[in-house]
C-alpha cells in the first residue's frame, strides 16, 4: 500500500496540536499544552486568531454556524461539549456533558454529529440537540475522522497499539461500518479535516500540522 502524499508540514501554533476544522475559510487547531483554539491562514500559514478554550480540547468539528468542541474538564477527565462563534466566542451556557463524560474527535455532516468514544469502541450519531440517535460499533482504534469528497467519511485508523496507521473510507451509513484502506500515513497522525482539496492532520508529538492528499 503507498503512503499519503504530504503536501505541507508546518509549525503548530501551540504544542501537541490534535483536533481541527475548516471554519470560516480558517484551519481551526486546537492544542493540548496551551488549551487554546487557533486560526490559520493556511496559504501565508500565518495565525489570525488565538482562543482560550474552556478546557484541554480533545475534538473541533463545524457544525451549525459555528464550531462544536469536546474539552476536558477536572481531575477526573470528564468531556463536555461547548459551542463556538466567531461573534460571541466560547457559549459558557452551551456546556452539555459528552455521553458517560467521555469523547475526543468529532465529525459533523449537516445537522449530524458524530462523536467518537475511543476507550468504548464506537462512534455515537447525535442530532441537533446533542441526542444518541444510534451507536456504530468502532473495528478498529481512530486517530481522527472527517467528512470529504461525495460526502463520504473517512478515518485515520490503528491497531490495537495505535500503529500501523491507515488512512481508510468508513461507509458511516452501513449497518456495520468497516475501514476500507486507501493509503499508509507514515507518522502518528491524530486529528482529521478536508478544505476542499487536501486533508489535513496533526503530528502531535512534533507539535506539526501536515496536509496531504491520496
Amino acid at each position: 500500500m503507498k503512503n499519503v502524499t504530504e503536501v505541507q508540514r508546518r509549525p503548530s501554533p501551540g504544542g501537541r496540536p490534535q483536533p481541527l476544522a475548516v471554519y470560516e475559510d480558517r484551519l481551526w487547531v486546537g492544542a493540548w499544552e496551551t488549551d487554546h483554539i487557533y486560526a490559520i491562514d493556511t496559504k501565508a500559514w500565518s495565525f489570525e486568531k488565538s482562543v482560550p478554550a474552556p478546557g484541554k480540547p480533545y475534538g473541533i468539528a463545524r457544525f451549525g454556524s459555528g464550531l462544536m468542541t469536546v474539552v476536558s474538564l477536572g481531575e477526573d477527565d470528564d468531556r463536555y461539549f461547548y459551542r463556538y462563534d466567531s461573534a460571541g466566542g466560547f457559549d459558557p451556557s452551551s456546556k452539555v456533558a459528552c455521553p458517560d463524560f467521555t469523547g475526543s474527535h468529532l465529525a459533523a455532516d449537516g445537522s449530524t454529529l458524530y462523536l467518537c468514544q475511543q476507550g468504548k469502541r464506537q462512534i455515537l450519531t447525535l442530532d441537533a440537540n446533542l441526542a444518541i440517535a444510534r451507536t456504530i460499533a468502532l473495528p478498529t482504534r481512530c486517530g481522527g475522522f472527517a467528512f470529504g469528497p461525495g460526502g463520504d467519511c473517512y478515518m485515520i485508523t490503528a491497531d490495537a497499539e495505535f500503529e500501523n496507521l491507515e488512512f481508510a473510507r468508513f461507509d458511516l451509513r452501513a449497518a456495520e461500518p468497516k475501514p476500507e484502506p486507501i493509503a499508509a500515513v507514515p507518522f502518528d497522525a491524530r486529528g482529521l479535516t478536508f478544505d476542499g482539496t487536501a486533508w489535513w492532520t496533526c503530528h502531535r508529538e512534533e507539535n506539526q500540522i501536515v496536509a496531504f492528499t491520496v
